[in-house]
């Protein structure tokens, strides 16, 4: 499975206020991220925007990674006060969570808050018990020790987060943005979301799991001369029957070298990426349009509507109308200037 998906609709909360929790020895870019995408002033957005507030879990002045020094704008007290509420990584994964913070984590969650943990944050909400019973991920260095300290969590090693509702968990710390932005989408829609990621200048949502990024030999420049023109060619018009001998023709080279070579830059095989090509125009095109399923699935490449539900529900945990329900364009005055 790749992102994973809520199987049942929650509605965002009426409490905008998200909480960044801080301590000594933060993980400085997963705190830079809450903070990016949640703790900036974005009139464009409207007066129903996040607020944002930094709890911290320690007393006095703390450290974070690289040498920062910093204050915070309260304790504890903070959290009871969220709608949501922001963990960054753990100061390390053996590192014992303070009982106080579980408490209040646990507290907060009984309240109707929403938590979220960007990579090792997930050692914190697996201290206080929220994720027994559930699935979670965290980076990839981390789930094995994850298994072993939590026998309670189905963890998901292969997937950039996965959204339970109420807790959600993301992999390694760039996951960290894919999840906020996710959250992002939720709560306002993907025009929000992709308003949000081009301010950031990234995707709006990558589509792929863990693997990709672990262990995988950079492709030789050559290589990549050639393997990016199939695949822009092939983005282009994703309705072809691509065989692996059509994409070798294509690309100049013998079917084994194409497989080889293609593992190498993309991390997957060419179905596999012809897959998540065709899913992630589909979900554009449920984003954004009023197409039929039967022409989002031909427009897509998928063939048929009935070809479009079985992919959606094994990849996302989710049917394509629920994902439009969920995730298409939202009738937002603030978001029309």
């Amino acid at each position: 499975m790749l992102n994973i998906m809520p199987k049942h609709q929650t509605p965002p909360p009426h409490n905008r206020l998200v909480v960044a929790l801080a301590y000594d020895g933060l993980c400085t870019f997963e705190f830079g991220v809450a903070v990016e995408i949640f703790g900036l002033a974005r009139p464009e957005m409207g007066e129903d925007w996040y607020r944002f507030a930094v709890a911290g879990s320690d007393e006095g002045e703390m450290r974070a990674t690289g040498g920062v020094r910093f204050l915070v704008d309260g304790g504890l007290e903070l959290i009871e006060q969220a709608g949501t509420i922001i963990v960054p990584g753990w100061r390390g994964i053996h590192e014992k969570v303070p009982e106080a913070l579980c408490v209040a984590l646990r507290k907060a969650h009984d309240n109707g808050a929403r938590l979220l943990s960007l990579c090792s944050g997930v050692f914190v909400l697996a201290a206080a018990g929220l994720l027994n019973g559930r699935q979670a991920t965290t980076h990839w260095r981390y789930t094995d020790a994850l298994k072993a300290q939590f026998g309670e969590i189905e963890v998901l090693p292969d997937v950039l987060y996965v959204d339970g509702g109420t807790v959600l968990t993301a992999a390694g710390s760039a996951a960290g943005i894919d999840l906020c932005l996710h959250l992002v989408r939720r709560d306002f829609g993907s025009k929000a979301a992709n308003m949000v990621a081009r301010r950031l200048v990234v995707v709006p949502h990558r589509d792929g799991g863990q693997a990709q990024f672990i262990d995988k030999p950079v492709p030789e420049t050559h290589e990549r001369a050639r393997l990016g023109p199939l695949l822009d060619a092939v983005q282009a018009d994703l309705c072809q029957d691509y065989t692996v001998a059509k994409l070798a023709q294509m690309a100049g080279m013998s079917s084994r070298t194409l497989l080889r070579r293609f593992e190498a830059a993309t991390g997957m095989t060419p179905a596999r990426w012809l897959l998540l090509q065709r899913l992630s125009k589909a979900k554009d095109l449920l984003e954004t349009s009023k197409m039929g399923m039967e022409g989002i699935a031909q427009t897509s490449g998928l063939g048929s509507a009935a070809n479009l539900r079985h992919h959606f529900r094994h990849q996302f945990s989710i049917t394509p109308a629920a994902y439009r329900a969920r995730f298409g364009t939202k009738t937002l005055t603030l978001l029309e200037a």
